[in-house]
């Protein structure tokens, strides 16, 4: 009875990680998501313990429907979450269903297993809640630590879940028909195990459909084909879109072939890619999508004009001294290719935490033929750690005449140590006399008191700031309005946003106030002008908040949801 109490408490714990995960991963604000799939949760656990109480009198039967609806709701759940946003576009209202639904049924369990545990067990009340709070705890903490550890790098999102749910039905029916036989009638006993079979047979069908649903749900999110998907461990990479040519012989054809662990959709790069993206040409796009880079589902890099972004962050910081360069994120190798554009760089340190999207930035061809091969450049040195961690021990080493943070910008909770008044201190520790900032910090345009919060964060560091914004003006995109479309409005992008970027919000930074000027000449640089970027000062000014921001710490996150 007590391992049974065990099992379930385990799988409910995983269930209500795997809604968070999927929704935070779906939304990019972690805090908010969890906040809501949190308290939802636990008030519908309530009015579940509340409802059990019809069910007291025949608490077998009721603990026996109890487990096979939860294991169909929480097996379902992250299916259910994917398609919901891939093919209507928003989860937030299935998210809340789903809450709803698992916290009454797990907020059913104990009222029916405590009455079912005083049958066998002729004890105290007290001693009883003793027992069934001990292994329900005792549970939770092996399903909470099951779900990062095995289930999530071992079998992805989709299949772990419904792994848990056949977990869940088998031992709640087994001790229902095991233990409580006798209290069902023939017909109810029949009944039972039939549902109990029916529930094992969706979930098993579900799983077996898991990777071609994900690869028909990436395809209808990212909408051109997908080349690469791939879960570092630390993101979601995909790469889309159209043939790059000459991949083969660009890149390499020694990556490993089929999905990772849990994730459908990856790509081989042997003999079967080389065919796939050709054997000739120098990197250029055909057919009529652009290649795409995607991480954790926000668009990262177009070919067809994603250079905007990378020359408008790297080469405002290169005008001045640039012989060391420090990269702080970018193991995708596109602020790097910028950097390496100019020939007087002697070194460049690119540090990032994602040991596997560097592997797949130096030899998967359609990332190769977007980064232009820069990681294979002597000048780079590679360093795989916590960004945060590596600068506060990095001690007195290099001073680096120009620093690029080139990440994820808040709001997303994941990115707020790194948007810190002590990082951008830490930052401003590593920079030469002289030295020069470029961070990018989110849109300007769409989410203005964010953007103006790292202004404000990095001005807090003792350093002067000079905040520009570029239009995100793709291919059949209006002239450059303050959305990036003739009409003001963003342009229709693939990837989990549902958008493209309005346009990109960043700062350039120094101890003493920089100037705002595109740089030494490098060769291919499209872009920028010293009249543009004054444009680009002036339209971020247009956004500035009437009331400052306060900066951002640690202790303190400002940045908002």
């Amino acid at each position: 009875m007590l391992l049974c109490v065990f099992v379930c408490a385990a799988c409910g714990l995983v269930y209500e990680l795997e809604l968070v995960a999927v929704a935070g991963y779906l939304s990019g604000d972690s805090v908010t998501q969890t906040s809501v799939v949190l308290s939802v949760m636990v008030f519908s656990m309530g009015v579940g313990s509340l409802l059990a109480k019809r069910w007291r009198c025949r608490a077998a039967a009721g603990f026996a429907v109890v487990e096979v609806l939860l294991s169909l709701a929480g097996g379902l759940s992250v299916m259910a979450l994917y398609a919901s946003f891939a093919w209507l576009g928003q989860s937030r209202a299935v998210l809340v269903v789903f809450c709803v639904v698992i916290g009454v049924l797990i907020g059913a369990e104990i009222p029916l297993l405590m009455t079912l545990i005083q049958r066998i067990r002729h004890q105290d009340a007290g001693g009883a809640v003793a027992d069934l709070f001990a292994a329900d705890y005792v549970g939770a903490l092996v399903g909470g630590l099951a779900f990062p550890f095995l289930l999530l790098p071992w079998l992805g999102q989709l299949t772990g879940a419904m792994l848990t749910g056949a977990v869940n039905a088998v031992a709640g029916g087994a001790l229902v028909v095991g233990l409580f036989r006798h209290d069902l009638g023939r017909r109810t006993r029949r009944a039972l195990t039939g549902g109990l079979v029916a529930a094992l047979a969706v979930l098993g069908l579900a799983a077996a459909c898991a990777e071609p649903f994900e690869r028909a749900a990436q395809q209808a999110v990212y909408e051109p084909r997908v080349l690469l998907s791939r879960d570092t461990g630390v993101q979601q990479v995909v790469v889309t879109g159209g043939t790059p040519r000459g991949a083969a012989a660009a890149g390499s054809s020694r990556e490993e072939p089929g999905a990772s662990p849990g994730t459908a959709g990856a790509r081989g790069t042997g003999k079967e890619d080389e065919e796939e993206y050709g054997k000739e040409g120098t990197g250029a796009v055909r057919g009529p999508e652009p290649l795409r880079l995607f991480l954790d589902g926000r668009l990262r890099a177009d070919a067809a004009d994603g250079h905007r972004y990378h020359e408008a962050l790297v080469h405002p910081a290169m005008s001045g001294p640039h012989r060391n360069v420090l990269v702080v994120g970018g193991a995708d190798g596109l602020a790097l290719r910028e950097v390496l554009r100019h020939s007087s760089v002697r070194s460049v340190t690119v540090v990032d935490a994602d040991r596997e999207l560097l592997r797949l930035a130096r030899t998967d061809p359609g990332l190769t033929a977007l980064n232009g091969r820069a990681h294979e450049d002597p000048r780079v040195r590679h360093v795989v750690a916590d960004v945060f961690a590596w600068l506060r021990g990095r001690g007195t080493g290099t001073e680096y005449d120009v620093v690029v943070v080139d990440l994820p910008a808040p709001p997303a909770a994941d990115s707020a140590k790194l948007y810190s008044r002590e990082f951008f201190g830490l930052a401003s520790r590593a920079m030469a006399p002289g030295g020069r900032l470029a961070v990018h910090a989110g849109s300007a345009a769409r989410q203005p008191q964010a953007y103006w919060t790292v202004d404000a964060t990095v001005r807090s560091a003792g350093l002067r700031t000079v905040p520009y914004r570029v239009d995100a003006a793709y291919a059949g995109a209006g002239p450059g309005t303050a959305d990036g479309t003739a009409d003001g409005t963003a342009a229709r992008a693939p990837g989990p946003g549902g958008r493209r970027p309005a346009d990109w919000g960043l700062i350039l930074a120094a101890r003493q106030k920089p100037v705002l000027a595109p740089g030494p000449t490098a060769p291919g640089l499209r872009s920028l002008t010293r009249e543009s970027l004054h444009r680009a000062a002036r339209a971020a000014a247009r956004h500035r908040p009437a009331v400052p921001p306060q900066p951002s710490t640690l202790v303190r996150p400002r940045y908002p949801g």
